[in-house]
Order: C-alpha cells, then sequence, then structure tokens
C-alpha cells in the first residue's frame, strides 16, 4: 500500500525507491531527558544522532513521518558555501566573516559525505554542479564569482562556460554559458533521512513519528513541550520544524516562511539522451530558480519553485512538464511518473536563521533552499553546543534575520507579489 504524505501533495521518486522506510512509535505517556528535539527532518535527526553518541538522554518527536517534510522531498543538491554568496556576505559582514561562514558551510558539505560513509548510509552520491543562465548580462558577474571563489575564498572547484560547453554538458541550447562546480554533487535525501534516523536510534536516542507539539514553554528551569497524549520535560529544547513550525513558536514564524517547491520524475531517457550526459545536477539564475538532474536510473528530476494552487498531483505534473520543454523541447510530451511537492523554509535575505527563542530553547531553520547540507550540519553544531562549545553555532545566530513584512496577516500575500513580480522579471 501506497503511503501518502499527510502534509505534502504526491508520492515522490524517492519514496518509492528508498527501500525500507521504518516506522517508529507515537508518543504515550511522559518522559524526560536532557535535551527535547521537536521536528524529525535533517536538523532534528542530525542533532539527535550527535547528541545520543555523545551519551546526552535525547528525545525527538516528528508530527509526521520523518521525511513528510523538505528534507526528504527537496531536489537533493548539495550546494557550495551559504546560500548567499560569499561576495555578497564580505559586503555585509567583512572577508574575515564570511570567509568563517564559507568555510563552515564546506565543512558541512565534507561532514555529510564522512557522515553517510561511516555510518554505511548510501546516499547514491554523484559529483558535479552546473550553475546556468539563460541572460547574456549576467555572464561577467559569473565570471567574477569563479574568480574570487578561487583567489580570495581558496575554492578551486569552479570553471567558466561558454555557451557550446554548457550547451553539451546540459545537453540544452537554452542557456548562454555558466559555471561549473566540480567540488560539490547531489544525492538521494530520504535515504540520508532514514539512515539518520536509523543512526540516532541506534545510539539511544527516543525517536517518536506522529506525534505532533501542542505547544512549548520555558520557565528558565525546565522546558516542557506537551503533545495529544503525553508530554516531555528538558533541561534544553531545539525547534527544528522549519518551513512545517506553523504557529508552534512564534519569533521563528516571524523570519522563516514557507514557500512551495514542487519535482517530477519522468520515465528513464535511456542512455543515449542528450540530458547532463555528465551526471551533474544543474540549477538556473532565474530567481525562481529551476533546479534538476538525473537519477541513477536516468529519470530527470524536475523541480521549480512556483506558487500553484494544486489539490491533486497531476497538477504538478503539467506544470513540471511545461517547465521540462522550455529547456528541452524534445521532452515535451515525456511521461511523468512522479510527481510532488512541499514547503522550503527561507528567510528574507536567504541566509540560516537559528536563534535562542526562549530561554534554553533554540529555532532552525530557514536555509532558503541549501538545506540538504547546511540544516544536517546544524544539527552537529547543536549537539557541540550543548555540549559547551557553541561558537561555531554563534556564527549563524549572529546572522542578521529581519522578519518579514507585514505580520502574521499579510507576509505571505506581499511574498505572493514578490515572487510573481521576480518571475515576471525572470522572463526578461
Amino acid at each position: 500500500m501506497t503511503y501518502i504524505s499527510p502534509i505534502s501533495p504526491g508520492f515522490s521518486w524517492y519514496e518509492d525507491t528508498v527501500g525500507e522506510r521504518p516506522e517508529y512509535p507515537s508518543l504515550d505517556g511522559d518522559l524526560t531527558a536532557d535535551v527535547v528535539i521537536v521536528g524529525g527532518g535533517f536538523t532534528g535527526l542530525s542533532a539527535a544522532a550527535h547528541l545520543a553518541k555523545s551519551g546526552v538522554d535525547v528525545v525527538l518527536i516528528e508530527a509526521h513521518r520523518f521525511g513528510d517534510g523538505a528534507s526528504g522531498r527537496n531536489g537533493g543538491q548539495l550546494g557550495t558555501g551559504q546560500r548567499a554568496g560569499a561576495e555578497e556576505m564580505e559586503a555585509e559582514y567583512g572577508f574575515e566573516r564570511a570567509k568563517a561562514l564559507f568555510d563552515l558551510a564546506e565543512e558541512a558539505k565534507a561532514n555529510l559525505l564522512e557522515f553517510a560513509e561511516t555510518n554505511g548510509i548510501e546516499i547514491d552520491f554523484r559529483p558535479g554542479h552546473l550553475n546556468v543562465t539563460h541572460k547574456k548580462r549576467e555572464l561577467p558577474e559569473f565570471e567574477e564569482h569563479a574568480e574570487a571563489m578561487t583567489v580570495r575564498f581558496g575554492y578551486p572547484h569552479l570553471s567558466i562556460m561558454d555557451s557550446a560547453e554548457t550547451a553539451e554538458r546540459v545537453g540544452s541550447t537554452q542557456y548562454v554559458g555558466g559555471v561549473r562546480d566540480t567540488g560539490t554533487g547531489h544525492i538521494h535525501p530520504l535515504k540520508l533521512v532514514v539512515g539518520t534516523a536509523r543512526v540516532a536510534a541506534a545510539a539511544g536516542a527516543k525517536l517518536f513519528e506522529n506525534t505532533k507539539s501542542t505547544g512549548i514553554t520555558s520557565n528558565g528551569g525546565k522546558i516542557r513541550v506537551g503533545t495529544a497524549s503525553g508530554s516531555i520535560t528538558a533541561d534544553k529544547c531545539l525547534i527544528a520544524t522549519n518551513a512545517y513550525g506553523a504557529d508552534l513558536e512564534p519569533v521563528s514564524a516571524a523570519h522563516i516562511m514557507p514557500i512551495g517547491s514542487f519535482i517530477g520524475a519522468t520515465v528513464p531517457l535511456g542512455d543515449d539522451s542528450p540530458v547532463l550526459p555528465g551526471g551533474e545536477s544543474a540549477s538556473d539564475s532565474r530567481f525562481v530558480v529551476r533546479y534538476f538532474r538525473k537519477s541513477p536510473d536516468g529519470r530527470l528530476l524536475f523541480g521549480g519553485r512556483e506558487i500553484y494552487a494544486v489539490d491533486d498531483p497531476k497538477d504538478i505534473a503539467i506544470h513540471i512538464r511545461r517547465q521540462i520543454a522550455e529547456i528541452y523541447p524534445a521532452l515535451k510530451d515525456v511521461e511523468i511518473t512522479h510527481a510532488w511537492g512541499g514547503y522550503v523554509g527561507i528567510t528574507l535575505p536567504r541566509k540560516p536563521f537559528v536563534r535562542e527563542v526562549m530561554p534554553n530553547v533554540i529555532s532552525a531553520g530557514g536555509y532558503s533552499g541549501h538545506g540538504v547540507m547546511l540544516s544536517n550540519f546544524t544539527g552537529k553544531l547543536y549537539a557541540e553546543a550543548v555540549a559547551g562549545n557553541r561558537d561555531r553555532l554563534k556564527l549563524i545566530e549572529d546572522l542578521k534575520i529581519p522578519p518579514f513584512p507585514g505580520g502574521r496577516r499579510f507576509r505571505a500575500p506581499l511574498l505572493f507579489l514578490a515572487l510573481n513580480w521576480y518571475a515576471l522579471r525572470d522572463r526578461v
């Protein structure tokens, strides 16, 4: 029987290919712990694994199943550095801090791959990424970025692609140039979710699915997390719900906005397909970004962040096929075998949000499309902070993240208008 997520539309190709996906019990009763974690995505499960391995008594609750949110349904691309570019960080914070934040993100990338290898998690890693543009006026920015990354930030893995190389590597003539990044790659995200949960449970973390938090209180001494059928009392709490936090905690809700992201998987394209022949992932420079890659069995996994009224996954397939045809006209009638969606947590400046929102309660999220590596590493950094070293987590905590304008009532309509404005600019 196919499991359908109650919070995200569609049945993903990841769910179809993850293999065994163990179920964990729901919480029934009251527990005490050193740390309670609310949210069972990359951040929460990574924190639970690292905390439990260091001997901390940790309880984690997830409102649905592990991987039902963005962690198990995203594009699988690791990225490089922070979501905000290193040059942008330097302009705002100065070179020293920008370099420290870039290095932290690069450590996150290495840590993810090391964690998977050390713990025997097969995440289907494939190397390489192409960042491409359909606007000639953007090419000088690409060249300046590649030079800055090599010379100033010590990252030698970027190379400029002209139109011919871009067409060959993407398999499409719709882009005029881009940057190839050989220092990153892409993975099967749900396999990482399932594997990290297994590691955490084996280390002694108490994991509960289908256990929604009904509220969090902190009196400066103990923290209580309530659920429908029990509670957890702990010394510290990590809120790791990201885009799915709703009104659980007002500070996070004001700073992290959920936006829809949708992906389709085609039938296998065959060995003779010109699409991404080198196996890299790709993303373009649109504000409403297109991101795509090929699966190990030759399917095109194609995603786009748009605002759709989707009550039926077939609606997702229609929109995704239309976007595919813009880049690959020969695939205008390609069969979409899987179509799914979910919500990405973004912040206004596209930088991650980590804050102490109540005494001894830290919230983490808002990775803005760079969450595969940053969220997992933030979980590790939280475990470091619990152990007494908060210095590296503070690098993220101290980022300037303003709340979205408009308050709870008007911020979503304002974001809708902004996204549609930028989508219009993407076409110019």
